[in-house]
């Protein structure tokens, strides 16, 4: 059963983390509602679909850009600090939104500003509470947090957008961003109120340079088989396979000739499937890169059933079942990279994963777009699923080399 203890063992067991969970179910709502706010002001300014996507690629170039430095950084200062820095930070972006915004002060390029520093602190903020979640639960609680983690923002990626329209509907985008200012406070006073006693100690390295840290954790993926099947099959599903933000509106639009309730049906059947996953990953409470490799397959095959489809129902069912592996293959690639690299990388670790799934995005999101461009949603899909069923078979390759399966047993053995 899904609600037993065993899913929600990482809030039971520490004080820490459940503050951490409670100011992140907050924050992770606020993020969501800003998000529609954001999109919908610039249109509002602009009536332009072109500087919407510009808002997109603001807001996700600088974790592009800074994605495999930023873990040097984490591994180099308090990890707890850094997150605090980082979230006070998007507190006082999302305040100067909502004075601009509520002033009618805005305009597109501050909007465009904003959303650039924003990225940047999202940059930091993203691996730095992950590797936080490490240092609050252990490694052995780590799978079950991680999993609750992604429960989190996958409600919110269902939650928020319903909250941000009714909120920007009724009251005003300059509204949503202030509610997303307060989101912030529930976040920084969980970080604030961590006792820092029960963290576990981690190794810093303090003399690595922001170069030299970054090539030293794109060794450690390439010279261990488990961290490298993890890091780069989510780099290239994430970039070439998950480009749904693209994909669903254009489904319920030429697909399936509907209307942006179409639209929102299918992505609230995503998030459902997305958030079963997320609660069954959490309760499970493992992490094996099999299950990795055979949540990426099934991804894989559900789109590439889903490529010719044209009926609502068949589409949301896929959809959901799209949700619900997306997850599996997301947590656990992020719960391997962090449990395989050593001591003085663990921040690198979870910078690499967020670059990884997030690094991608303005290419595949161009990719995806001209797939459709070319040969409609079908062909996008067709490509999507091949490259995902190619990448789990590549990983299951990979693993099964003899040196890696000796590093395998050694890893197993030693925990």
């Amino acid at each position: 059963m899904i609600g037993s203890g065993r899913t929600f063992a990482s809030v039971r067991r520490h004080r820490n983390y459940r503050l951490y969970f409670g100011g992140q179910a907050v924050s992770f709502v606020g993020s969501w509602v800003q998000q529609i706010a954001a999109a919908w002001l610039v249109l509002q300014l602009t009536h332009s679909a072109v500087a919407v996507g510009a808002l997109a690629l603001a807001q996700s170039l600088p974790i592009t850009v800074l994605g495999l430095f930023v873990g040097t950084v984490i591994d180099r200062y308090e990890v707890r600090k850094v997150a605090i820095a980082s979230e006070s930070a998007q507190l006082l972006l999302a305040a100067a939104f909502a004075v601009l915004t509520l002033s009618d002060a805005i305009t597109v390029w501050q909007i465009y500003v904003l959303s650039v520093f924003q990225g940047v602190a999202m940059a930091v903020g993203g691996p730095s509470r992950h590797s936080l979640v490490f240092e609050m639960v252990g490694e052995d609680d780590l799978p079950n947090a991680v999993a609750l983690n992604s429960s989190l923002g996958t409600a919110a990626r269902v939650i928020g957008p319903a909250v941000g329209g009714v909120v920007v509907a009724f009251a005003g985008p300059g509204v949503a961003f202030a509610l997303n200012a307060g989101s912030f406070l529930a976040e920084l006073v969980a970080l604030l109120s961590i006792d820092t006693t029960k963290l576990h100690d981690r190794v810093r390295d303090h003399g690595a340079s922001l170069v030299g840290g970054a090539l030293d954790a794109l060794r450690f993926v390439v010279r261990s088989a488990r961290a490298g099947v993890a890091f780069f099959g989510v780099l290239v599903v994430s970039t070439f396979s998950f480009n749904l933000n693209v994909l669903m509106p254009l489904i319920a639009d030429r697909t399936l000739d509907a209307g942006p309730q179409t639209f929102g049906l299918i992505a609230a059947v995503f998030g459902l499937g997305a958030l079963c996953g997320a609660l069954t990953s959490a309760r499970r409470g493992t992490n094996r890169l099999r299950d990795l490799l055979l949540a990426t397959l099934c991804y894989g095959v559900a789109e590439l059933l889903l490529a010719p489809q044209d009926s609502l129902v068949v589409v949301c069912v896929l959809m959901a079942l799209l949700g619900f592996f997306y997850i599996s293959w997301a947590a656990t690639a992020l719960t391997a990279l962090q449990l395989e690299a050593p001591e003085q990388l663990r921040g690198r670790a979870a910078s690499l994963y967020f670059f990884a799934f997030l690094g991608g995005a303005p290419l595949g999101g161009l990719f995806a777009g001209w797939l459709v461009s070319v040969g409609g949603t079908e062909l996008a899909f067709y490509v999507a699923g091949v490259v995902a069923v190619l990448t789990s078979l590549v990983g299951g390759a990979r693993l099964m080399t003899p040196s890696a399966a000796r590093a395998t047993s050694s890893s197993v053995t030693a925990r």
